[in-house]
């Protein structure tokens, strides 16, 4: 008899009191940053500083769960020392484990961290056998955290070509593109969120009525035209509304958030270890409710049942979900 592995549940925490909310809601391992550019959400009133991190780490590991710091920008020219700072500071915290996506400092930890754990996070963009293998041959890395431009089968073949843990993402934020390879957010506002950290940050946000309908604009940019009463979805280009030949609509995705949930037991099958939560700039509401919903549905498919049906569509963008590329429905 075959029996079933227990997926490991990957949650988000923003801030030390989602930390907690995720733990005491079933959190087998929550992801977290510095508040500082070494955070690829670098977003004012989120993230942790080094004390706060060494609470948040204190309070999983005494619940038996645990925490990986996320270093996953890219340094800045003549700035490493900054980055190899928080690699240091992470360790002497006692850290599960780093995510990294820079080349540099992923050999920077292999050399002088050696018994630092390392992942590699979905900023690196590692999207098949040859290059995982690279990163692990090199650099020791343990997990990769994988693109969200796959389907089951293509992680399924990777899988049998590595001896890397494989993590995905199950839920939340959907990037369309082969994340790490993104210049549309800093073309419109001058911050790159592969190095400031920030995707289609705050301060370049801006809401107007126009005509009966609400504009969203970014950097100065029309994303979207919303009317009345209808959801306005956040300005991120990737998922605006533009025209393109005699076409007006959503040219890259449509403003919806990922779900996944469904096909767990096929991503299981595929070899996968982890699922991960998006949400670090989220609400602790958000926190409780979705790790709840996925806590229960990993036990589930622990136990050999069907995974229970649940509605988080309220959490989600523009209250509407899709699969992804895991379905290959869009690429």
């Amino acid at each position: 008899m075959t029996m079933t592995k227990r997926l490991e549940l990957v949650c988000p925490a923003g801030t030390p009191a989602a930390l907690r909310t995720a733990v005491d809601a079933g959190a087998d391992t929550i992801y977290c940053g510095f508040a500082d550019e070494t955070n690829a959400r670098n977003f004012p009133g989120l993230n942790f500083s080094r004390d706060e991190m060494a609470a948040g780490i204190d309070y999983a590991h005494k619940r038996g769960a645990k925490v990986l710091v996320a270093i996953n920008t890219f340094p800045r020219a003549g700035a490493g020392d900054f980055w190899r700072k928080a690699v240091a500071d992470a360790e002497a915290r006692a850290a599960d484990a780093v995510i990294l996506a820079d080349i540099g400092l992923l050999a920077h930890v292999a050399d002088q961290h050696p018994k630092l754990r390392l992942h590699l996070s979905v900023q690196a963009a590692a999207a098949n056998a040859d290059a995982i293998n690279f990163y692990a041959r090199e650099f020791g890395v343990k997990r990769v955290v994988l693109p969200r431009v796959l389907t089951v089968q293509e992680i399924a073949a990777i899988n049998r070509e590595i001896d890397v843990e494989t993590e995905v993402f199950i839920f939340g934020g959907l990037c369309v593109m082969a994340e790490g390879r993104c210049s549309l957010s800093s073309y419109a506002t001058g911050k790159s969120p592969n190095m400031n950290g920030v995707c289609s940050p705050a301060s370049h946000v801006e809401y107007r009525e126009e005509g009966g309908d609400l504009a969203s604009r970014l950097g100065g940019f029309a994303i979207h035209r919303s009317p009345q009463g209808a959801p306005a979805p956040y300005p991120t280009l990737c998922k605006g509304c533009f025209r393109a030949g005699d076409h007006i609509g959503h040219v890259f995705e449509e403003p919806v958030s990922l779900d996944a949930a469904a096909l767990i037991p096929q991503l299981a099958d595929a070899g996968v270890v982890a699922l991960k939560i998006e949400g670090r700039q989220r609400s602790r509401a958000y926190t409780e409710a979705v790790v709840s919903s996925f806590r229960r549905a990993v036990d589930a498919h622990l136990a050999g049942r069907p995974i229970p049906a649940s509605d988080l569509r309220r959490l989600t963008e523009g209250q509407q979900t899709t699969a992804g590329a895991y379905r290959k429905t869009w690429r």
